[in-house]
């Protein structure tokens, strides 16, 4: 069973910057996916960023240029550099692990901005 514990959210103000942490643990898979969502109020969850095993990456339309995940395979921890955010960036932000065709998500990290 694989368990995901994210830190890092808060409130900050339009422009500044957070630094969202996944740590992993439970899971020794060498292949997997690791991404990022989020979830704002009356919507639906969306995927904000995803980083294979192998380092690749893709971004959501909407924080490409602002933000940056990374990964450190040896501490099985994920992390997500959002800067000059936005109100719209308002949300909770859900870590989520995949591998072996099966998906785990962390209990989720509440990132307010201010405006």
């Amino acid at each position: 069973q694989v368990q995901l514990v994210e830190s890092g959210g808060g409130l900050v103000q339009e422009g500044g910057s957070l630094r969202l942490s996944c740590a992993a643990s439970g899971g020794a898979f060498r292949r997997n996916i690791m991404s990022w969502y989020r979830q704002a109020p009356g919507k639906q969850r969306e995927l904000v960023a995803v980083i294979t095993s192998g380092g690749s990456t893709n971004y959501a339309d909407s924080v490409k240029g602002r933000c940056t995940i990374s990964r450190d395979n040896a501490k099985n921890t994920v992390y997500l550099q959002m800067n000059s955010l936005k109100s719209e960036d308002t949300a909770v932000y859900y870590c989520r692990y995949e591998a072996e065709l099966r998906a785990y998500w962390g209990q989720g990290t509440q990132v307010t901005v201010s405006s």
